[in-house]
């Protein structure tokens, strides 16, 4: 695993820069200018034991679905450049994490190949100003950039708020499992991710 990367995009609707080390100490800088995903992005940093600075600008005045695809699609593309060929990594991890009434397991597996399995039940259509159909779009980006395999489910709760604050906790946390370093090694009986 390289030790620190820096990915950048910029478009005509947003222009995104992300600098990712999975073996940091949580420390973390994020600038979106969406308030509920600089918040999101911060517990992964922090929880996943991962350094990350992330800033977009993006055209905000329309809505916020492009600067949070955007941001996932370049922090799915960094955690791809940084994991390499996956040699030593444990490749897979999970989590199961409380938000006090709120409980979200997340499977991931480093595959290198990028699928999404999304069920986060009811969700209220907003969280501060962000749409919350957003969290599946970030995720879509992340994964197909990635090569994650990524498996989300809430498994309780009612509060739309914790349900996803547990969902990027247990993403992270699963995240930091699978990228672990266990051995010198691809794990696949394939010889390759």
């Amino acid at each position: 695993m390289e030790n620190a990367v820096k990915v950048t995009r910029k478009t005509a609707e947003t222009d995104v820069s992300v600098t990712l080390s999975l073996c940091g100490g949580g420390k973390s800088s994020v600038d979106t200018g969406c308030g509920f995903m600089d918040h999101m992005l911060t517990l992964f940093s922090c929880h996943g034991g991962f350094d990350l600075d992330v800033k977009c600008v993006g055209d905000t005045n329309v809505d916020f679905h492009h600067s949070v695809e955007d941001v996932g699609i370049v922090l799915g593309e960094a955690i791809k450049k940084a994991l390499g060929d996956g040699c030593g990594i444990e490749r897979y991890g999970d989590a199961i994490i409380p938000m006090d009434e709120s409980l979200v397991l997340v499977a991931v597996d480093a595959s290198g190949r990028g699928v999404l399995a999304y069920d986060m039940g009811r969700l209220n259509e907003k969280v501060g100003e962000m749409d919350t159909e957003l969290v599946k779009e970030f995720f879509l980006a992340l994964t197909r950039k990635s090569g994650l395999t990524l498996h989300i489910k809430a498994l309780a709760g009612e509060n739309t708020h914790h349900k996803i604050e547990a969902c990027f906790k247990a993403f992270s946390r699963a995240l930091k499992k699978a990228v672990k370093k266990t051995g010198d090694a691809i794990p696949s009986s394939k010889g390759v991710l």
